[in-house]
């Protein structure tokens, strides 16, 4: 595979398979190289048996690959696999794809090419190397004084509702997929409760009989989409306190939303019991900040994921409050030809932002080839910054990747003056 022109794109899943594609269609060389048996990311093997998405098809359709029109509006996990798969079938992608090869480690040689060393032991030289391994897969655990004896397992893990069938659930967590897994436990389990550390907002996946990530478009502004949002949750919702759950302690999109339609449902039939965060683990009990101590025979942790490049050399990455410092959304700031893409979260579908970010990679790589600095020093030098949270105004960016086309020119002219100026060694 060595090869002084090709490009290395690690994982086929969704933002693998957008840059894919956007390579292809500027006919830049490249193989791509996914561990799993199949494309999907986590749509093969890191969901559970009865997920959908809370975002809609509209929001989450690549740009330039509409979902079926017999897909409902929020399709399930296995129509979003299928999907992929025509998409894959659709534009040709299998035939560049090395399924089964996991990569271990990408180094840079004295040629400026890169090695990229796969599990096997064996290591392979591209000219450049593209990330997107996602953010959904090195699990976080939350950690609290004692020992908890029963069973165990990170959402990541959960995959049927076996695992809940007739037992004492205990979900921790306010996200996503925390209230999809009580949700569940609601239904076949003996008992389902929830701990929440701090306050949320819960939003219902349709508003105004429209799902929610279809009512706003690309010219409404963030203030003007949470007046609309907080109205409609005073009507329809009212007081979290309620439903027995604590007060949001931030503003609607200062932190990821959670969208269910079915905790509060839940909560109101006496079907979930919400508890604050954990004191501690003692056996099979749990005890909470508040005093109250129950027992459980799951306990389910939907803790999120950490960020994490195991094969990138920890000296290239700046990782700060979750945000990996890249231009352009995917250039560091330190090295040629070396690419991190799809790190961060839009609030909603990935589908929009998605293909136009990675038709954005792929003009930065033609630009790249013209130009001695690398061109995420370059953005950093004309302003550009990394975003200061994981999470990003989907809106917002599609303006900011529009508005990319006219800098071009800007940013050939700054690579010369820079050029000039640069004493360190550049990669």
């Amino acid at each position: 595979m060595t090869d002084e022109s090709t490009f290395a794109v690690v994982g086929a899943g969704p933002s693998g398979l957008a840059v894919a594609k956007a390579l292809r269609d500027k006919n830049i060389p490249y193989i791509q190289l996914e561990a799993n048996h199949d494309i999907g990311g986590n749509w093969l093997n890191g969901v559970y048996e009865t997920v959908h998405i809370i975002s809609s098809k509209k929001a989450t359709e690549f740009a330039d690959f509409p979902m079926p029109e017999s897909y409902p509006d929020f399709p399930s996990g296995k129509q979003m696999l299928e999907y992929l798969q025509n998409f894959v079938q659709t534009f040709d992608l299998r035939q560049s794809i090395r399924f089964n090869t996991s990569v271990t480690a990408v180094t840079l040689r004295p040629d400026k090419l890169w090695n990229v060393e796969l599990s096997d032991g064996t290591w392979h030289a591209f000219k450049g190397v593209i990330i997107c391994n996602g953010h959904h897969w090195d699990r976080r655990y939350p950690a609290y004084p004692g020992t908890y004896s029963g069973t165990m397992l990170h959402s990541k893990d959960y995959k049927s509702a076996e695992q809940l069938k007739g037992k004492r659930v205990l979900v921790i967590g306010g996200g996503n997929s925390a209230c999809d897994i009580a949700s569940e436990a609601a239904r076949v389990g003996a008992s389902s409760s929830i701990s929440l550390r701090r306050g949320y907002w819960f939003l219902p996946k349709t508003i105004f009989g429209t799902p929610l990530t279809e009512i706003f478009s690309v010219s409404w502004p963030v203030w003007a989409q949470r007046l609309v949002l907080k109205a409609a949750l005073k009507v329809t919702v009212g007081d979290y306190e309620k439903f027995g759950l604590p007060k949001p302690d931030h503003d609607i999109f200062d932190k990821h939303p959670t969208v269910n339609s079915e905790l509060l449902h839940y909560l109101r039939h006496g079907r979930i019991t919400a508890y604050p965060d954990i004191k501690n683990f003692d056996g099979s009990f749990v005890e909470f900040v508040n005093g109250k101590k129950e027992e459980f025979d799951v306990v389910v942790c939907a803790t999120g994921y950490h960020l994490s490049f195991p094969c990138l050399p920890s000296s290239l990455l700046t990782i700060k409050n979750g945000v990996v410092e890249l231009y352009g959304g995917c250039a560091l700031p330190n090295a040629k030809n070396l690419y991190v893409f799809g790190s961060l979260q839009p609030r909603y579908g990935f589908g929009p932002l998605m293909t136009p970010a990675a038709v954005l990679l792929s003009e930065l790589i033609n630009m790249q080839e013209h130009m001695e600095l690398p061109i995420g020093l370059v953005l950093k030098s004309i302003g550009d910054k990394p975003p200061n949270s994981p999470l990003i105004d989907p809106y917002a960016t599609m303006r900011l990747l529009k508005s990319f086309k006219h800098k071009a020119g800007l940013v050939r002219a700054a690579e010369k003056q820079l050029r000039g100026r640069v004493k360190a060694e550049i990669l």
